[in-house]
């Protein structure tokens, strides 16, 4: 049984028009996000500078775009060029966000929050969930960390950026173009050109070339890669090209589950699709499918399922693949790295 608690209304991402009230509170909320920038750029609010450099990753809509598997390669992506990296992260859907806390890769997900829990799994690097993400930065850097990738904080301008990085979903974009909550975006769409860099995440199906798939001038192609499927209770990995032309049941509780189901497809694999909102949280009973089929789930799900996984439970790892101009040109952008003696 899928669950539509948190499904975003269809007229966000199509041409049915916003309901009258939501437009009436769309212009409310605009006012509000132009004080609020305005505040800042005149320094009433004051920008916290912390001691190392702040990579942002971020997007203007509300849920996911591909963020995640961005700083996941991007914290790789520092470690390899010998720096330190640590992410500073709100931890959406924390059962105690008022509570700072570091987030190792067996933190409760209930706790600290499936994408932060995620992304210490995957990277073995240093995560703070906090509200503040200043606050976050700083402790970071008293950890020893030299450079802070900062996720999901394009709106949070406490804290001072070196460099800007959106992440636009390229087969949504920006929507039906409006502000919430008649529409999805978080900011204007003119905010997309103060940001630094802008990646464009390609879905599976972009082989038959829609315009709107397709990257723009400055806009850097990411491509999410699924190439294998890991059983989740331990065991030797399979290619999911081993998976063609077999039924599963695939689950996605993310931003745009028809991206997973999409990915799954271009494997020649059979999908029974169960669609649940953004950061649902899982019970045995939503795995209830009638059907003895092997489950396939993004890491994301994965990682709020083990306690009840069944031997044909299996996460799929994404990958995020850029153009390697890309890496170079943002690596640039960071000051030289500080050296002891």
């Amino acid at each position: 049984m899928s669950s539509d608690l948190r499904k975003p209304p269809a007229y966000w991402f199509s041409d049915q028009p916003p309901p009258l009230f939501s437009r009436l509170l769309s212009g409310l909320y605009a006012g509000a996000v132009a004080l609020r920038a305005a505040l800042y750029q005149r320094g009433v609010l004051r920008r916290v500078r912390v001691a190392a450099p702040v990579i942002v990753v971020g997007n203007l809509i509300a849920g996911g775009s591909g963020k995640t598997p961005l700083v996941i390669a991007l914290v790789e992506r520092l470690r390899d060029a010998g720096w330190t990296p640590g992410v500073a992260t709100r931890g959406y859907g924390r059962d105690d966000a008022s509570q700072p806390l570091w987030v190792a890769r067996d933190t409760d997900p209930a706790m600290g929050g499936d994408e932060p829990v995620l992304i210490a799994r995957r990277t073995g690097a240093k995560v703070r969930a906090d509200n503040d993400r200043a606050a976050a930065a700083q402790a970071l850097i008293a950890a020893g960390c030299d450079v802070v990738v900062c996720d999901d904080g394009l709106q949070h301008y406490r804290l001072q950026r070196d460099i800007e990085v959106e992440v636009v979903d390229g087969r949504r974009r920006y929507g039906n173009g409006r502000l919430l909550p008649a529409g999805p975006l978080r900011e204007p769409v003119a905010r997309a050109a103060r940001c630094d860099f802008h990646v464009l995440n390609l879905a599976a199906d972009d082989e038959d070339g829609n315009s709107h798939t397709q990257p723009g001038f400055g806009e850097w192609p990411m491509r999410v890669g699924t190439d294998r499927a890991v059983p989740m209770l331990g065991g030797r990995a399979q290619p999911l090209s081993a998976l063609a032309g077999q039924r599963v049941h695939a689950v996605a509780g993310i931003g745009d589950p028809q991206r997973f189901f999409a990915s799954l497809r271009a494997h020649g694999i059979a999908v029974v699709p169960h669609g649940f909102a953004d950061h649902h949280r899982y019970e045995a009973a939503d795995f209830q499918f009638g059907s003895d089929l092997p489950v396939l789930m993004t890491e994301k799900d994965a990682v709020k399922c083990i306690p009840f996984a069944g031997e044909r439970y299996y996460s799929v790892p994404a990958q995020a693949e850029l153009p390697e101009a890309f890496w170079i040109g943002l690596l640039d952008r960071l000051p030289a790295r500080a050296t002891t003696a």
